[in-house]
């Protein structure tokens, strides 16, 4: 199974990021949700630092462009066989390093993803 880290996550259900994580675990996906506040998404305890997280297909991206530098180390260093930028973290020096390392780059939507079966 694609092991996903969304990274972004929060417990607020107005966010995209809850939603996906929410569609992810119902389609039977294991996720590892990152954010930077405390709290509980699709009953998984929220990352609140940059520790290793194994086995990792896929990080799907709900942090905005501007703030995504601050990360790049960390989610490069997870190895990830690809990365989805989803609307609003279009970051073209990410996908750069990520092309370099090998990393598929997506420009998409991870909920469209899923409701289309192609995740």
């Amino acid at each position: 199974m694609k092991k996903t880290v969304v990274l972004g996550a929060t417990d607020n259900p107005e966010r995209f990021a809850y939603r996906a994580a929410h569609s992810l675990v119902r389609h039977g996906y294991e996720i590892a949700p990152v954010g930077i506040k405390q709290g509980t998404v699709a009953g998984k305890d929220i990352i609140n630092d940059k520790k290793v997280i194994p086995d990792v297909h896929t990080v799907t991206l709900y942090v905005g462009s501007r703030n995504l530098p601050e990360w790049y180390d960390y989610i490069l260093s997870l190895n990830p066989k690809r990365i989805i930028f989803n609307p609003g973290t279009e970051n073209d020096e990410l996908m750069r390093l990520a092309n370099e390392k090998g990393i598929q780059t997506i420009e998409g939507c991870t909920l469209v993803m899923l409701s289309a079966g192609m995740y």
